[in-house]
């Protein structure tokens, strides 16, 4: 698939949840295209399906029905298995609260991902070294996550989200457990990965000024778009 056509597309797409005998709503016929190399921030209220629809395009949740392209291929139809080699190859995941392993320097944990490669030993170091450096903490490598700061241990886990050179970065709150100054150090971060290396990126967040980073900002409100704004370049 060449790089003109979205890398993003969305047609038609429905998402309830069960709870007892009752379905709940979240997103409803929601289309949408994202482009190869965007920065695309999606924002809405508490209860609005942001984070829903991430967890869709990131392949970590199905949706009742509508088509879900990412790169060509609708990810609505994979197998489960399937599904699970489809987002270790092309989705890198950043969360709010780092998910780092605790028992793990900044360098090993970087290094997970790449377990699931042909790689060897070797060869996942050196590249996990590269990326660690890449987000500044080659002076931090052997250190735990409980021996960085907040900030760091994002970058760490930005670091572990790009080291297999995923199609998508997708961040949820990445900044919501940030004081200010690390919270701008992270999405400086980010947007160098868009507009240095091209990373297409599409970030969750309540935060008006996180949201800014952005090129486009969507709105969704009780499940269904309510604006689209594309900023400047």
């Amino acid at each position: 698939m060449d790089d003109t056509s979205p890398l993003i597309e969305i047609r038609a797409l429905f998402k309830s949840y069960r709870r007892g005998d009752q379905i709940i709503p979240v997103l409803s016929d929601i289309s949408l295209d994202i482009a190869h190399g965007e920065f695309t921030a999606l924002m809405g209220p508490s209860g609005s399906g942001k984070s829903t629809l991430l967890n869709l395009i990131a392949g970590i949740d199905k949706p009742d029905r509508g088509e879900l392209r990412i790169g060509g291929l609708d990810i609505s139809q994979l197998s489960e298995t399937a599904l699970a080699d489809w987002r270790a190859a092309h989705i890198g995941f950043i969360f709010q609260f780092y998910n780092l392993m605790p028992v793990l320097t900044a360098l090993e944990n970087v290094e997970l991902p790449l377990m699931l490669t042909s790689l060897s030993r070797s060869e996942r170091r050196e590249r996990a070294a590269l990326t660690l450096a890449m987000v500044g903490l080659e002076d931090r490598m052997d250190h735990y996550p409980s021996e960085l700061s907040g900030g760091q241990q994002q970058r760490v886990a930005i670091a572990r989200a790009i080291v297999t050179d995923p199609t998508l970065i997708v961040a949820d709150e990445p900044t919501g457990d940030l004081d200010r100054r690390s919270a701008e150090d992270v999405l400086a971060l980010l947007r160098r990965l868009n507009e240095e290396i091209g990373k297409t990126v599409l970030m969750v967040t309540h935060d008006a000024n996180a949201a800014k980073s952005a090129r486009r900002l969507i709105h969704l409100d009780k499940g269904e778009l309510s604006t689209d704004q594309s900023g400047p370049s």
